[in-house]
């Protein structure tokens, strides 16, 4: 039975296959740690970790499959084919690439979330945005949460981050769409999250800020790096 996503903290659990964590045990372990800190829900990527975390934890799970094809810059839930993995696994919320951008074999957004909803009618689905003309048509064509995942990971939105100018970004988000929205990307502090929440967001995902050790260790280092002091 689908979950509605609940308002609050979401961890991200993720590993791709070229990181040190990449395991589906230790996003179980991930998983646990995460939610015995107060997350309500995790998003995790791949059926065979979301499998793992649902043995080891019972809060909401947004489910993803990040998957690259060749005649498409969509990788995030580009196909019915990653959408049936996710359904046959069990996932609260199925999130998939919202932007503008064709999939593989030319299929639109609008085509596959029409596909979806004839087969999977209850399924819950949030649609990962990078601009705002997403986010809005995602809104028309009836997702269920609005995020703004993409954002900043597209060409059009390269270099732009969701904190830019007070969250300019999120707040003409919330403004202009009717669906809950989900703050993601770059959120990289509890103040950042507490902005997003008190800002109006139903819920903050946060992923590398607390599950990729690399990239917390990076971001020590290159503050430190200027104060070090050759010997």
């Amino acid at each position: 039975m689908m979950t509605d996503l609940p308002s609050g903290l979401i961890v991200s659990c993720q590993a791709l296959e070229d990181e040190p964590l990449h395991s589906d045990y230790i996003m179980g372990r991930m998983a646990i740690a995460a939610v015995q800190g107060g997350a309500k829900g995790i998003r995790a990527n791949s059926a065979k970790d979301i499998r793992e975390i649902k043995q080891q934890v019972n809060v909401p799970i947004i489910g993803i499959v990040k998957r690259d094809y060749a005649d498409s810059d969509v990788f995030i839930t580009a196909t019915m084919k990653e959408v049936e993995e996710l359904t046959e696994v069990g996932v609260d919320v199925i999130a998939l690439d919202a932007t503008h951008r064709l999939r593989p074999g030319n299929m639109t957004l609008q085509e596959l979330v029409h596909a979806i909803r004839s087969i999977y009618p209850n399924q819950l689905l949030m649609a990962d945005c990078a601009t705002l003309e997403d986010c809005i048509e995602a809104d028309r064509l009836g997702f269920d949460y609005i995020s703004t995942t993409l954002h900043g990971y597209t060409a059009e939105t390269n270099g732009s981050l969701l904190f830019h100018d007070d969250f300019k970004f999120l707040k003409d988000v919330l403004d202009h769409v009717t669906q809950p929205v989900v703050a993601e990307g770059n959120i990289l502090t509890p103040e950042m999250a507490k902005r997003c929440m008190d800002l109006g967001t139903h819920a903050v995902v946060v992923g590398g800020a607390i599950t990729r050790p690399q990239q917390i260790t990076a971001r020590f280092e290159e503050a430190m790096s200027s104060s070090l002091h050759t010997k």
